[in-house]
């Protein structure tokens, strides 16, 4: 366990938790090797629980024999870089409240047909770039018991530092990866497709057909636009939660944790 004194922002190695953007650290050593941050120990400890590497640490030095404790134990002989804790603020750009970044190697993406295979539900999340949103459709999912997420490439990466934090590691729990297709190539998998849109010939989320589903793929859209018209026509249901008061729809988040829970299998 070298932990490591710093008393500059230039300090070799912390470059990591300061100057390098989102893109770089996913393109830090390989294109599928990145580097994500993992913060907080309680979002660390499901990280490392789920197997992933741990590269370096940076956190107070009360967190060393404290909070960061039975992570360092857990980590081997990795970097644990520490200093004030006005520095460490100047570093992040940000004060740690909760004390620890944890620097981690990204995964091998899996397949689609991998992440797929045995799944009931799953949720396509289909040009969503809020962080926010993306870390929230996470936590619902793994709570509510979606069996996987799959991404469009115009959706914010679920490993961002902010959507990890959101998600409170849900992103560890549930399998995802991209989907590079169409989103109607999910029938291919035996998955009938559920859009959440108001069209005039939505059905309502509590349509018993839905729920006789034995392979249902629920497609969440974006926060302004929602879904495209492509997408839509090529659903096999077009879905809608029914609204009180006048309101016409509920953040993305937000409907996908009804939805997930409405059309959960049974």
């Amino acid at each position: 366990m070298p932990v490591i004194e710093i008393t500059s922002l230039s300090h070799p190695g912390v470059e990591i938790f300061s100057t390098l953007t989102e893109a770089q650290l996913r393109k830090r050593v390989e294109p599928d090797k990145g580097l994500f941050i993992a913060e907080s120990p309680k979002v660390i400890r499901v990280a490392l629980d789920a197997g992933y590497e741990p590269l370096s640490l940076l956190c107070e030095r009360k967190h060393i024999v404290g909070d960061a404790a039975d992570i360092i134990a857990r980590c081997g002989d990795i970097p644990i870089y520490t200093g004030d804790r006005d520095l460490l603020a100047a570093l992040t750009g940000y004060t740690l409240t909760r004390g620890v970044l944890c620097a981690m190697r990204r995964p091998v993406m899996p397949s689609v047909a991998e992440v797929c295979r045995g799944a009931r539900r799953v949720v396509v999340v289909d040009g969503v770039v809020d962080t926010t949103n993306i870390g929230a459709i996470f936590r619902s999912a793994a709570a509510l018991g979606v069996d996987a997420v799959l991404l469009t490439p115009t959706s914010c990466d679920p490993l961002n530092r902010r959507a990890v934090r959101v998600s409170m590691g849900s992103v560890f729990l549930v399998p995802w990866t991209w989907l590079e297709a169409p989103v109607c190539s999910l029938n291919d998998y035996g998955f009938r497709t559920a859009a959440m849109a108001l069209t005039d010939n939505s059905v309502s989320i509590e349509d018993e057909r839905l729920i006789a589903e034995e392979r249902l793929a629920i497609v969440m859209g974006t926060e302004g636009d929602g879904l495209a018209q492509e997408v839509i026509d090529k659903a096999d249901y077009v879905v809608r939660i029914p609204m009180a008061h006048g309101v016409d729809s509920l953040n993305v988040a937000a409907a996908a944790a009804v939805a997930f829970w409405q059309l959960r299998a049974r």
